[in-house]
């Protein structure tokens, strides 16, 4: 039975012949690869081994090759095929690229410009001849020139010496294919650039003692390299940490990739640098077999565990109530963010407290279980928009809210769904307000979140930049946000500044007074002020002028 990849690759093809019977397909199919072969082979002289990789590599390209050709004749078809490829050059580049690799819709980007012929270029066919020469997958090739495309702008010898150079660094021929996988620039990489790195890959590939625990081949070594690429990727520098993974190398090599990824995410969720994270796993690696997603937490429960005393949690429980309750250990990293602690937890975490998140059940008198929130949650996956309500739940819990009384109350009170809601989080992130002290915000003004990204903008850049007041304001006034600029916001601060400038405010009024106060009121103060005020309001600053 030929493998899935195969199959799929057939019928993607096949779908492309609308002018072919469908039971000829494969037979057109087969005539065009060995025709290309020949084409490539006899006319353009390519060794007859790199034409025919390619005419097999290439079915999307030979088959929009013979997708316009007339086969009414079966029998003449081939003789077809040479006269057109006789008559009609190709872009044999097309051919080559998705050759190595390189998926058929992506290959426009990838050709060079006023180039149709491989004997234009035969570097890049000389540098791929080269490495499949040293035992690459001549299909796999591609990889490489997405990182690294200089890579095919080498001659054959450079190449070669570079391959030979690491082999005899004490590399098999299967650690060197996979290390220029992980690591394409080490085949161009010049004096100390080389150095560092090679002398990590040697400390670790080598010395630790690997060869009897992996198996030899080059899918298995990638996953030992792609392991140590991880921690480069996490901002430490080259040379810098051999010495620290060789210690618990076999630790992460035993962790599944997909899990090894999985645990960046979330330790890069408690909002510190990539760096921190890889130096949690240098130094506490056991973290890695932690069960972080399925477990239910009471967070009252679990800042006990951690030891946070009486007092510490009852001011937890009077200034962010939003968090309460209980939730998901995959919420943990959000819910420390949105006290507060995350810096605190984490430092607990990477001094040796990872095993008080081991040892910690969640228990009958620490449950914390909300019946008002759980008689909610029924009504809501009873409700008409279950899907659309869940869905923005479960935003709230993933920016640290708890199952709470009070998460329902802001579940009807902000209106998009979950992705909008997300990107205008997002936005006030990076606009500079604190995480913890924006879910503050959101826990007593959640209209804040129910408009667009640009119209929060504005008026944070209003409030810092005209009205001169820092981020810190929003934490006292957050509704400042649900205000409209141009109605309401402007023009009010636009008057009281001008009756300041007069002279004329003989109280000193806060933001909120001067904005949140209704229109009646509003007018009423300023009657009091002077009754000309109130028409010098209307006829120039007012959005209702007369």
């Amino acid at each position: 039975m030929r493998p899935l990849h195969t199959l799929a690759r057939h019928f993607s093809t096949a779908a492309n012949l609308p002018k072919i019977p469908y039971k000829h397909r494969p037979r057109a199919l087969r005539e065009a690869r060995q025709a290309l072969t020949d084409y490539l082979h006899s006319t353009k002289s390519l060794p007859f081994t790199f034409a025919d990789l390619i005419a097999r590599n290439s079915p999307s390209s030979l088959s929009d090759l013979i997708s316009p050709l007339d086969f009414s004749s079966p029998s003449d078809f081939s003789r077809t095929l040479h006269k057109h490829l006789r008559y009609h050059p190709i872009n044999e580049f097309e051919f080559f690229f998705e050759s190595i690799g390189i998926n058929h819709r992506e290959i426009d980007a990838f050709l060079p410009r006023r180039k149709f012929f491989l004997s234009e270029d035969r570097r890049c066919l000389e540098a791929a001849c080269a490495l499949y020469g040293f035992g690459f997958s001549w299909n796999r090739l591609g990889e490489l020139y997405r990182e690294q495309a200089s890579i095919f702008s080498r001659t054959q010898e450079e190449l070669s010496s570079r391959l030979c150079e690491l082999k005899n660094g004490g590399f098999s021929s299967d650690m060197v294919i996979a290390i220029c996988f992980t690591f394409p620039r080490l085949l161009i990489a010049e004096g100390c650039e080389f150095d560092a790195l090679f002398d990590d890959l040697k400390r670790l590939l080598l010395d630790a003692g690997l060869e009897s625990s992996v198996e030899a081949n080059v899918d298995s070594w990638c996953k030992v390299c792609r392991t140590i690429r991880l921690f480069y990727e996490l901002g430490f520098e080259e040379g810098s940490v051999r010495n620290s993974i060789i210690r618990c190398i076999g630790l992460f090599l035993g962790c599944p990739e997909e899990v090894l990824v999985q645990k960046v995410s979330y330790f890069s969720r408690f909002g510190v640098c990539n760096r921190e994270v890889g130096s949690l796993f240098l130094h506490r690696p056991e973290v890695l077999g932690l069960d972080l997603e399925t477990p239910a937490i009471s967070v009252v429960g679990l800042l006990k565990h951690f030891g946070l005393s009486a007092a510490e949690l009852e001011d937890v429980s009077r200034n962010y109530p939003h968090v309460l309750g209980r939730s998901r250990m995959a919420n943990l990293p959000q819910i420390t963010r949105a006290m507060n602690l995350h810096i605190w937890f984490l430092s607990r975490m990477r001094e040796g407290d990872h095993e008080l998140l081991a040892s910690y059940v969640m228990s009958e008198h620490d449950a914390d279980l909300d019946k008002g929130y759980m008689e909610s949650l029924v009504k809501i996956k009873s409700s008409r928009c279950c899907v659309h309500s869940m869905s923005k739940l479960n935003f709230l819990h993933g920016i640290g809210f708890g199952e709470n009384a009070l998460t329902i109350w802001v579940l009807a009170n902000v209106h998009g769904s979950s992705s909008e809601l997300q990107e205008r989080f997002n936005c006030l992130l990076r606009l500079g307000i604190e995480f913890w002290k924006l879910c503050r915000m959101i826990s007593s003004c959640p209209r804040l979140l129910s408009q667009r990204p640009e119209t929060l903008e504005q008026k944070v850049n209003f409030l810092r930049n005209e009205m001169g007041s820092s981020l810190d304001y929003l934490d006292i006034f957050p509704a400042f946000l649900c205000f409209d600029l141009e109605n309401r916001i402007r023009p009010r601060y636009s008057l009281h500044m001008w009756l300041v400038k007069n002279g004329l405010c003989a109280r000193s009024y806060t933001f909120a007074s001067i904005i949140a106060t209704s229109e009646k009121k509003y007018m009423a103060r300023l009657y009091r002020i002077h009754p000309a005020i109130v028409k010098i309001w209307l006829e120039h600053f007012s959005c209702k002028r007369i």
